[in-house]
């Protein structure tokens, strides 16, 4: 096992840090207390091909693979969690699901508008009764000739007012519980798309989220995922293989933010005359706040090898780096809160800001307690994750 980047990795990763620290460091406060969407860093970002890591070239992307996605994920994550969510937008829940079971015609119309930014991507899961319970979806696709007609709303839905394309799952068998699902690629400005306001969140407040309606929406035929129907549930968790890849390194990303944060204040505040960095307690705090990062990162960047090997369909192990890795990015940032004290409750300071996009990992992409039953129930034997 190879535990140093290669050089074209190590390239693009010092190319994603300095466009954090240059581009989005400087006005990230500002756009997240005023609920201001990025776009302009969105489309600078497909410019530099960030985007694009795990996508074959011919579809636009660059074939660099998993672990590059993780690792510029990693760094867009130190600074804007708000940022971060790009990446499922534009590579991981669209193109990339879209590239992995898409027909030939769908793959060349959308992946590479995905990839460069001209089209903003959502993915459509999400609904009052359907969240860890994925097969309790209520919305419907009805065939009618060469079209379906979708009918439903979905929340919690990222990018919902600005997203161009989206993926969106609906019943189109609904007496079939999880074998009557199926996706399809839908125009989110079609007649009868409409969308909810803004929902009101701790964190990642730069980052468009709310409801979509579904008001008997006509869908061309050709827009199913893959030409055929009841295929939903299986591309949905094959997905979450790869969204999850994504929380996992945003998790280490904001995790990081908030060690160097920590150790910034530790080395220059002073009480009792000398730095609070010398004291033992604060010492344990960041040793520790370390160590379980460097541990998260690790797991997380075995998950990105193994699907750059081939092993796309690493189940338990893609669950097991992002249940650990949110997690840890939650104690860490209660870790800096003690450092900081009343400094790490300011906003004066990028913790405060740093400690509410930490929390969110926990939820999203599957919760923590999702994350635990798919591992323990790999281990009991009831339900192997692999396979």
């Amino acid at each position: 096992m190879e535990f140093e980047l290669g050089r074209e990795i190590k390239a693009i990763q010092k190319m994603a840090r300095e466009f954090a620290r240059k581009e989005i460091l400087p006005r990230v406060d500002e756009d997240e207390k005023n609920h201001t969407f990025q776009q302009d860093l969105v489309v600078k970002m497909a410019e530099l091909d960030f985007f694009g890591c795990p996508i074959p070239e011919k579809y636009g992307g660059t074939g660099v693979g998993f672990l590059a996605h993780a690792v510029v994920t990693e760094e867009i994550s130190k600074v804007s969690g708000s940022l971060r969510a790009a990446f499922n937008m534009q590579t991981m829940g669209t193109a990339m699901e879209i590239c992995e079971f898409g027909t030939d015609a769908q793959k060349e119309k959308y992946i590479p508008k995905l990839v460069s930014a001209e089209f903003l991507g959502c993915i459509g899961i999400t609904e009052g009764d359907a969240g860890s319970d994925v097969g309790n979806l209520k919305t419907t696709a009805r065939k009618d000739g060469d079209k379906y007609i979708l009918s439903g709303s979905k929340n919690w839905i990222t990018y919902a007012q600005v997203a161009d394309v989206g993926i969106i799952y609906a019943y189109t068998d609904p007496s079939a519980p999880y074998k009557g699902m199926s996706a399809f690629i839908v125009d989110m400005h079609a007649k009868g798309v409409s969308v909810g306001q803004t929902a009101t969140k701790m964190g990642w407040n730069a980052c468009p989220t709310g409801e979509i309606y579904f008001d008997g929406v006509q869908v061309p035929a050709d827009c199913l995922m893959g030409g055929k129907e009841g295929q939903g549930f299986y591309h949905v968790m094959s997905g979450l293989d790869n969204t999850r890849l994504t929380a996992a390194a945003g998790a280490v990303g904001v995790s990081q933010g908030l060690i160097d944060e920590a150790v910034k204040y530790a080395k220059t505040r002073q009480q009792f005359g000398r730095p609070i960095g010398q004291y033992q307690m604060v010492q344990e705090e960041l040793a520790r706040m370390i160590v379980e990062t460097e541990a998260a990162r690790l797991m997380t960047y075995r998950c990105a090898a193994q699907k750059d090997n081939g092993n796309k369909k690493n189940t338990l192990e893609t669950i097991m780096a992002k249940y650990y890795a949110c997690d840890v990015a939650s104690r860490v940032a209660d870790g800096a809160l003690r450092i900081l004290g009343a400094y790490g409750y300011s906003s004066e300071y990028p913790v405060e800001r740093l400690f509410r996009e930490a929390k969110l990992y926990q939820i999203l992409e599957g919760s923590a307690n999702i994350g635990k039953m798919i591992i323990a129930t790999d281990a009991l034997g009831y339900r192997k994750a692999n396979r």
